[in-house]
């Protein structure tokens, strides 16, 4: 096992770049960049990084000289033969060759484009700029890596043995959070956490605590090159991304309306069972639910990730019965700012009225609260989003109004054309 803190103590980082694979990213980039490649390759869209925590000054903390090397890295990175064999050659989700050999050709010959970076007011401004095929892939290194720079930032100040100590209660806090759910009967959980982890290193440390400390409740991990290393299951559907994009290329508002059941309609055509997953929330969870195609109803279940999860899971139950499905036999994916206690009263709440599954991220992969003065370790609410699609904005409306994101003018009309009401908002959770 990796002796985490002596290699943060030698400062020997060109061993570890922060982002060492294409495939240090999480699966469903992979899926969704498939599909994109298939249905929308020619679209041009821009990413931008954005920090919700403005109280964490980015530009102030990390040097940009470091934030430049590792982005550059990522740049020089490929796919490696063995990397391209798994990917060809493994099974997931039950189903052999679930890459295309048109896909696999594309990625294996990928490099990722150029980045534009500024400071502006303490922040750093990070923009992707191209193909959505290409663009797309830069969105969990560049989280990753503004993350981990940041984490850095602070374990530059500490010495051998306050490393040491800082990791040991690190680990001890993990361990006696998976002790606390290793009681719970049927709990399918999986690590989501690569986006705001607080290194490759002690992310793969925690999945392997989740592997040796729930046994096969641990359904496996986001990370494709942890799944890859460690033979675990991959685990991923789709994302908001999809939506927003589809969404922002409608002509009108009709189009506009019928842009979320398109983006499905068009996965539909590629994945089957546990792989049809409905992410009902990007325009109001239950506007979407009440105009949803009756086809829609017969997937295998709904991933909440905004709002109340409870609520949510109440009202995904009340659809599936009003379409005459029946809601024991469906998947209910929480994957929303979770931590032990909420995990255990979700699946205490709905087992045996949905088959509930957890999405464990951030607090999983970059727990340090209260483990440093200041709570300087500890996590913050960032993310990369597609910001346009051939020069039209992007808009996401979530179930929690603080996720809120794009131009006024289009949030007012998107709401209107979703019929989307009051909302309550909630502290977005990391």
């Amino acid at each position: 096992m990796v002796d985490i803190a002596t290699r943060v103590h030698n400062h020997k980082w060109k061993i570890d770049p922060i982002v060492r694979s294409l495939i240090d990213t999480d699966f469903y980039k992979l899926l969704m960049c498939q599909s994109v490649f298939r249905n929308k390759p020619d679209t041009q869209v821009t990413f931008s990084l954005i920090n919700r925590t403005k109280s964490i000054r980015l530009a102030d903390l990390v040097d940009e000289g470091e934030l430049r090397e590792q982005l550059d890295y990522v740049r020089s990175l490929s796919l490696t033969r063995g990397e391209s064999t798994w990917l060809r050659g493994n099974t997931f989700y039950g189903k052999r060759q679930m890459f295309r050999p048109d896909f696999m050709e594309w990625f294996e010959n990928l490099r990722l484009p150029a980045y534009h970076l500024e400071k502006h007011d303490g922040q750093y401004e990070l923009t992707f700029e191209g193909s959505w095929p290409e663009v797309m892939m830069w969105e969990i290194p560049a989280l990753s890596i503004l993350m981990e720079l940041r984490g850095r930032a602070v374990l530059h100040t500490m010495g051998k043995f306050e490393l040491q100590v800082l990791y040991a209660r690190a680990m001890t806090k993990l361990w006696q959070k998976v002790e606390a759910l290793r009681d719970l009967p049927g709990l399918r959980i999986a690590d989501f956490g690569t986006r705001r982890r607080h290194s490759f290193l002690w992310q793969d440390w925690c999945v392997q605590a989740m592997t040796e400390g729930l046994g096969e409740k641990f359904v496996g991990t986001s990370n494709c090159l942890i799944a890859k290393n460690r033979d675990l299951e991959a685990i991923g559907t789709n994302a908001h991304e999809l939506p927003m994009v589809y969404a922002a290329l409608a002509e009108d508002d009709a189009a506009l309306k019928q842009a979320p059941y398109q983006v499905l309609a068009d996965w539909q055509e590629e994945h089957e069972g546990n792989l049809r997953i409905i992410l009902p929330d990007t325009y109001g969870t239950r506007g979407f639910l009440d105009d949803a195609p009756d086809w829609l109803a017969g997937w295998t279940g709904i991933r909440i990730d905004s709002g109340d999860p409870a609520a949510g899971a109440e009202v995904a139950i009340d659809w599936w019965k009003s379409r005459g499905e029946d809601p024991t036999k469906k998947m209910v994916i929480f994957s929303d700012g979770l931590d032990v206690d909420k995990i255990r009263e979700l699946q205490t709440k709905f087992a045996g009225r949905v088959r509930p599954s957890f999405g464990w991220g951030t607090l999983l992969t970059n727990d340090f609260r209260g483990l440093t003065p200041d709570d300087a370790l500890a996590p913050f609410s960032m993310v990369c989003k597609a910001v346009s699609a051939d020069g039209h904005p992007t808009v996401k409306l979530s179930d929690n109004p603080n996720k809120a994101m794009g131009p006024a003018d289009e949030i007012a009309r998107y709401k209107r054309v979703f019929g989307v009401g009051e909302q309550t908002a909630m502290k977005v959770e990391v």
